[in-house]
């Protein structure tokens, strides 16, 4: 079914993961054009901050501390929009943590809290937007808007782990797309698949290697993933590569998967790792991080677009499809 979505400046955003990296970076991005935001994440006085920032510059914004793993307080995280601005119209499930090492050393209990956050998190977070537009009424509809990764559709030697939960993003994002779309629900549902994005991801994985991780490139600007999730909030999108290099490894992995596995292994064991010695002060998997990093420490050059990306979002524009994005 057809759905129509409000413009920005008339929307409430509910944006998990919002106090880093690309969450952050949305936050921000939205609240400059005009929209109305419920921010969630764990650390609470960076959280606070960014609240307070974006009122000092004339928006609105309400702090909500959340962790996505616990489903109460999700639907906490619902009512205090709901309260405060009456309810909401884009709901971004963006929270998410990394892991580095390798399938057989990493600890079942630390696999077990990456899904919390990176899978449940999202199914927590998606089922509580969708009772909350079961009862919406006009001629705008919702959008919902789950972060995968390129690995959702490839996996990568060293992120098994964080593989697997995004895998399973995708498979629960596809199918509970369908469930609405047979209710007839006025909701939008998109995945958005980022490829390498210099935030603080690396640093704030959980490390099993003996080495600081890093991404092994290319690595494109958290703002090329803001444009994408702020422009499927206003114009209905099943699934997005935020970064043409996302769409490249997918359709390389789709059809020669086993040259691709025969590239991860020679290659990207190496490419992941950065050669200084693993400090994990800022591991996130069981606690708040340093708040308010956009970026991380991506050594090479960070692209700060995607011909592709806005490509695929503006189908005007195909005749300049991935030639120079990767």
């Amino acid at each position: 079914m057809s759905v129509r979505l409000k413009k920005l400046k008339d929307q409430v955003l509910v944006i998990t993961g919002a106090s880093s990296g690309i969450g952050l970076t949305t936050a921000r991005m939205a609240a400059r054009r005009g929209a109305r935001l419920v921010l969630a994440a764990r650390n609470e006085s960076a959280l606070r901050q960014l609240a307070d920032e974006i009122r000092a510059n004339g928006g609105e914004a309400l702090a909500v501390p959340t962790d996505v793993g616990d489903e109460e307080a999700v639907r906490a995280l619902a009512w205090a929009a709901v309260e405060h601005f009456g309810g909401f119209d884009t709901w971004v499930n963006d929270a998410g943590v990394g892991m580095y090492g390798r399938l057989l050393d990493v600890a079942t209990e630390d696999s077990r809290r990456l899904f919390d956050t990176n899978f449940w998190g999202v199914v927590y977070g998606s089922r509580e937007a969708a009772r909350h537009w079961q009862s919406r009424r006009g001629p705008y509809g919702a959008a919902l808007i789950n972060i995968g990764s390129e690995v959702s559709d490839r996996a990568t030697i060293l992120l098994g782990m964080y593989s697997a939960s995004k895998h399973a993003v995708k498979g629960f994002t596809d199918a509970l797309r369908m469930e609405l779309e047979e209710a007839r629900l006025p909701v939008s549902v998109t995945l958005v698949k980022p490829a390498g994005i210099d935030t603080p991801f690396p640093q704030h994985a959980k490390n099993y290697l003996e080495q600081e991780p890093k991404l092994p490139g290319p690595a494109y600007a958290p703002e090329v993933v803001a444009e994408v999730i702020l422009h499927c909030a206003e114009t209905p999108e099943r699934d997005v590569y935020a970064g043409g290099a996302a769409k490249s490894d997918a359709v390389q992995g789709a059809l020669m998967p086993g040259v691709t596995d025969w590239m991860m292994e020679k290659f990207y064991v190496d490419k992941q790792q950065s050669g200084r010695p693993a400090n994990r002060a800022d591991d996130a998997l069981h606690r708040p991080t340093t708040g308010l990093r956009e970026r991380g420490n991506y050594p090479g050059h960070v692209r700060q677009s995607s011909v592709y990306t806005q490509a695929s979002l503006h189908p005007v524009l195909t005749g300049a499809v991935l030639v120079g994005d990767r």
